[in-house]
């Protein structure tokens, strides 16, 4: 098909690329981790009860307790530079390389970002910010954990 020249040009609509991962608390305090925990075990593809049965125990006894455990176990690994988890520093971090190469090849074409399945920012904050910029189509890639190992001439 041959289009007409005085056809006006019509911009390809851009690439979505998101990573998503696992998710993590905004913070440490209790009402951050209480809503997080809710989210996350609130899934049931976390935790396979009957709502009638899981959500009174787990609104009622767990999440009155766990997120002062919760929150301390997270203090200890935080990143207090950034003010957030590991988690998300390590994900932003390779959200960024990914886009810095993608860049090279596609230039603007193609948008990349992040998002996380529980907390922030959300799978759906994300795909909508892609659609301002006038994505098409989006595409999601399960982030990879990165696995650090001790530097242990001993092991192998």
């Amino acid at each position: 098909m041959t289009i007409p020249a005085d056809h006006p040009k019509i911009k390809p609509a851009k690439i979505g690329v998101i990573l998503a991962n696992l998710g993590t608390p905004d913070a440490t305090d209790y009402w951050s981790m209480r809503k997080y925990l809710s989210q996350f075990l609130s899934d049931k593809r976390v935790v396979d009860y009957s709502a009638w049965l899981w959500q009174p125990l787990l609104q009622g006894i767990i999440l009155t307790r766990r997120p002062f455990s919760s929150g301390k176990a997270y203090r200890s690994i935080w990143n207090n530079e950034l003010n957030e988890s590991p988690l998300l520093t390590t994900t932003r971090l390779q959200a960024n390389a990914v886009k810095k190469e993608v860049e090279k090849i596609y230039g603007n074409d193609v948008i990349v970002d992040f998002a996380m399945r529980y907390g922030n920012p959300s799978t759906e904050s994300v795909i909508k910010k892609l659609e301002r910029p006038g994505s098409g189509k989006n595409c999601f890639f399960p982030a990879l954990p990165t696995i650090r190992r001790p530097n242990n001439s001993n092991s192998q």
